[in-house]
């Protein structure tokens, strides 16, 4: 035979399709940093990356003591950078895991979450009660003005299990299609926390809180008001449809973003140790508190720093 028949006779790569607006295998683009944004040493403290765009631990603060202005603006260029920051073995007190979160700005306080000793301060104890946080969120974003960002103390854990996962969502909006991103020039989303609530509160716990607590609209991208990065900014647990698409346009897109946190070259996973903090940035990241630690005990109480209004 020869050689031209042979290769004439190969056959034609068959045709096939993949369902449309799924997550496909191949380069992302992976920027930490938005341009213009500083990416200098840090001289205060040691800063050891966990992940290539979001995560970070940080050595050689005590967050028990008053911090000076100096640690506190370094440390905010910490979190603007790295999204979420870990501090290894502080073990605060309620009063010093607030007046650390303080340094951010005011405080604020969820009615529909179980109180510690400290009323300006959430406990989560999950020897008690069902978890409830293990999908990708984006904390309180039914309200007007979503928290800055949070402060987490892991008091209790168990012997095994209990990570917590934080999302990058400015990476996963610089690698969203580019008709994708034209489609949601200007669109806003409306939230709401009965559907995130609705599962595990009694209804009539929320009816009281209904009105206090309307539906809002935000930007499905919103810009960061310190960095000025362009970041998803919808969630599955209380972000229901996209204003003026139909119903079934809306619940196909808001699909597709909500996948965007399960790419893990966006995301940074930590293992807890009792004593240890986290502090994350609300507006940039979303989480994941992974509930594989049953039957065993898990205590974490959080502080919550009071936003602004998505722009």
């Amino acid at each position: 035979m020869s050689l031209t028949a042979s290769i004439g006779s190969v056959p034609a790569l068959r045709t096939s399709r993949l369902p449309p607006d799924g997550l496909y295998e191949g380069p992302r683009e992976l920027r930490r940093l938005a341009p213009g944004q500083p990416a200098g040493p840090y001289t205060l403290f040691d800063v050891v990356p966990l992940g290539a765009v979001i995560g970070a631990e940080i050595g050689g603060v005590d967050l028990t003591r008053p911090l000076t202005p100096a640690v506190c603006a370094e440390l905010d260029r910490a979190l603007l950078e790295w999204k979420v920051i870990f501090f290894r073995g502080q073990h605060p007190s309620s009063a010093e895991q607030r007046a650390f979160a303080r340094n951010w700005g005011e405080l604020e306080t969820n009615p529909l979450l179980a109180a510690g000793d400290d009323p300006e301060v959430a406990r989560f104890d999950r020897s008690s009660a069902p978890s409830f946080e293990n999908v990708w969120h984006t904390d309180v974003t039914f309200r007007e003005r979503p928290a800055l960002g949070a402060v987490l103390h892991l008091r209790e854990v168990p012997p095994y299990g209990g990570d917590t996962m934080w999302a990058d969502m400015a990476a996963a909006y610089d690698n969203l299609p580019q008709e994708v991103k034209a489609r949601l020039e200007g669109a806003r989303a409306v939230h709401d926390f009965v559907p995130g609530f609705a599962r595990f509160t009694p209804e009539e716990r929320l009816v009281r809180f209904q009105d206090r607590f309307p539906p809002v609209e935000h930007p499905v991208v919103r810009t960061h008001p310190a960095t000025g990065r362009r970041m998803l900014f919808v969630n599955t647990s209380f972000t229901t449809r996209i204003v003026g698409w139909d119903q079934e346009e809306s619940d196909r897109m808001l699909r597709l973003l909500f996948q965007q946190a399960h790419v893990p070259e966006y995301q940074v996973r930590f293992t807890w140790r009792a004593g240890d903090v986290a502090f994350w940035d609300n507006r940039a990241t979303q989480h994941y508190a992974v509930n594989d630690y049953a039957p065993h005990r898990r205590v974490a109480e959080r502080v919550a720093v009071a936003g602004d209004r998505p722009r």
